[in-house]
């Protein structure tokens, strides 16, 4: 599949888009003239700059146009989301969409593959201080794994004789330069020939626990659906880390809220822990290099950041339904340190936009499009509030209570507090002091706007992990070459 043009300019693209949004909507709130209203106040900013500004809050023209604006949007997602969904369920183009629900229902009619068997991969590169815990989670599942295969990659610790304590298989990965993706490819292609239609296989990292349950819930989803192709799991953070540990599950618990809301609808087959039939795997890999990006053969795209995305939209691309039980949980690591976390989400930022970069605009990719336009308009709206604000502040004599954006203030925290209700007293609090978490959202704010920038100058992108071998009192950065 050849290189689209759309690779390196994706961040140009976004960046393009968002100011055409910030420009529409500004138009559309000026188009008629202003309404009578409460007449500006002027201040002098550091005693050299006139400034004016308002306290009374945006008149009701104004606040109709953004929230209608705001809602068409999200309908019109909404809608070609559910198009694309509906069309690829239903399509029996078995070139195009060879995994659609109804072509796969027509293949499989009146036979039985057998039951629902799970084979479990588990990529690991000097995971020695982590990988007992995993396969202890694995073996004492309700419904443990039939096999379980530790890809040993590039391994210079303890990780392939703690594996092989525990009884499992080891893949020793050869020659491997393209990290996790390659190592798991060469498993694969071990692996996918010998592979019926319900022998699933089961990817997941190796700093990952399963919650008691895991493996039952998924088993019985492919057993009562045989066109399911892929299932997801649902993350939450592993504990300590302090406050900025208890911010990333706060995080990752608002985004299992929204996959419980969407039904299990998946935005991305977590790369913790998801499932898939050997037919999907082996579509992906025979596609690859034409109709997805990739070498042909390889189930994993070597060159895409973020595999588990990439291989999320590849599979989406051919017609696979999927889906997140809320059953399926399982915890995982929540970076130590803020440079770790800065490696880590520059890392999933680039590699969100890389991939739709690579894929284009498809029915597939629309909903992912819109994610990221959004987040970048967020980050642009976001930055120039602050802005203003500050700007009055500094020419202001005292002051000045502004009784509109308080009240939004207030809406904001009680939203911040009700969807982390789950995660306990320790993540309400957090959320009811809001400046931790509005600091939180500036920094990753500031690392999508890194992203974009680097893509666009085509600076080279790297791959990180942390290196848990020294213990959680004095853990490393490393680089996996």
């Amino acid at each position: 599949m050849k290189a689209r043009w759309l690779d390196r300019a994706v961040g140009v693209v976004v960046a393009v888009v968002i100011t055409l949004a910030a420009v529409l909507l500004w138009l559309t709130v000026a188009w008629s003239n202003p309404e009578a209203a409460e007449p500006p106040t002027e201040g002098i900013l550091l005693g050299v700059w006139e400034l004016f500004y308002v306290t009374s809050a945006p008149s009701e023209r104004v606040l109709l146009a953004a929230v209608s604006l705001a809602l068409l949007a999200a309908g019109i997602i909404a809608l070609l989301e559910r198009r694309a969904t509906d069309t690829a369920r239903r399509s029996s183009n078995v070139l195009r969409t060879p995994l659609a629900a109804r072509a796969i229902m027509e293949q499989t009619r009146g036979r039985y593959d057998g039951p629902v068997t799970v084979t479990v991969l588990i990529p690991a590169h000097n995971e020695q201080a982590t990988i007992p815990a995993t396969l202890t989670s694995l073996l004492s599942q309700s419904h443990p794994p039939d096999r379980i295969i530790v890809v040993a990659d590039n391994c210079t610790d303890a990780t392939v004789s703690l594996a092989r304590q525990h009884g499992v298989e080891v893949f020793e990965s050869r020659a491997n330069v393209h990290k996790k993706a390659g190592a798991l490819n060469q498993a694969l292609r071990e692996l996918l020939p010998h592979q019926g239609n319900n022998d699933v296989v089961m990817v997941m990292d190796a700093d990952t626990t399963l919650d008691d349950g895991f493996l039952a819930t998924a088993v019985n989803a492919f057993t009562q659906d045989r066109a399911l192709m892929a299932v997801g799991g649902l993350f939450y953070g592993e504990e300590g880390g302090g406050i900025l540990g208890q911010l990333q599950r706060n995080e990752y618990i608002r985004y299992s809220r929204e996959i419980r809301r969407r039904r299990g609808r998946v935005f991305i087959l977590t790369g913790t822990a998801s499932i898939f039939r050997p037919v999907a795997l082996r579509a992906v890999a025979e596609n690859r290099g034409v109709s997805l990006p990739g070498t042909n053969g390889n189930v994993y795209d070597t060159a895409a950041l973020t595999e588990d995305n990439e291989l999320t939209i590849a599979l989406k691309s051919l017609g696979a339904l999927m889906i997140s039980p809320q059953q399926c949980t399982v915890v995982t690591e929540v970076m130590p340190t803020l440079g770790t976390l800065w490696r880590q989400r520059l890392r999933w930022e680039r590699g969100a936009l890389e991939n739709i970069g690579a894929y284009g605009v498809r029915p597939q990719t629309i909903r992912y499009w819109a994610q990221q336009l959004g987040l970048g308009y967020s980050v642009f709206a976001f930055a120039l509030f602050l802005l203003l604000m500050g700007l009055t502040m500094l020419a202001v004599d005292t002051w000045i209570w502004f009784p509109f954006w308080l009240g939004l203030g207030a809406v904001f925290v009680i939203e911040r507090v009700v969807t982390v209700w789950r995660g306990g007293w320790r993540a309400r609090a957090l959320a009811v002091a809001f400046v931790p978490e509005l600091l939180f959202d500036m920094l990753l704010n500031v690392i999508y706007v890194k992203g974009i920038i680097d893509i666009t100058l085509g600076r080279q992108a790297a791959w990180s992990h942390v290196d848990r071998s020294a213990g959680d009192g004095d853990r490393q950065e490393a680089r996996h070459a």
